[in-house]
């Protein structure tokens, strides 16, 4: 699995935001709460749907199923003007991130990290950069289908 790299602006998203973990999985309630809302959100660039991961950096070498992390639910917009109450808003910082597909329903997501994580990363030039992590869920994306595609970004930095 080779990623492309890329360098993004900086970007600006708007939307919800839940703490959680892996054992604590609360996804489906935080996109369920932002899609009957997101077209109250102003000023939105593009169709496409951010699925974001802010971790806790000194505690990503040791990251269990119990470890907390705040994930969004957003869109990026092009300015926080007319921005409603009721959503969160986040600068994601520029930077390099190495872009993998992933093909699939959710149930074979895990291998898709697995093999960045486990193989790429490790192997690769790169590290990981203090930065979100996030999913991209563009026009081929299909929520759980076999069919499905989304972009997984993963913040990086040279070695």
């Amino acid at each position: 699995m080779q990623p492309r790299i890329e360098e993004i602006p900086e970007k600006i998203l708007v939307g919800h935001a839940l703490q959680m973990s892996l054992a604590n999985n609360r996804t489906f309630e935080l996109w369920s709460g932002f899609m009957p809302t997101r077209k109250q959100i102003k000023n939105q660039i593009g169709a496409d749907l951010y699925s974001l991961q802010i971790y806790d950096e000194s505690n990503l070498n040791l990251f269990e199923p119990t470890t907390e992390f705040t994930k969004w639910a957003a869109v990026e917009v092009s300015n926080f003007e007319n921005t409603n109450d009721d959503f969160n808003s986040l600068l994601l910082p520029s930077g390099l991130y190495a872009v993998f597909v992933h093909k699939g329903d959710m149930s074979t997501f895990h291998k898709t990290m697995e093999s960045i994580f486990q193989e790429w990363l490790p192997n690769s030039k790169y590290k990981l950069d203090k930065r979100p992590h996030f999913e991209l869920l563009g026009e081929k994306y299909k929520n759980n289908h076999q069919d499905s595609e989304e972009e997984v970004w993963v913040p990086v930095k040279l070695k």
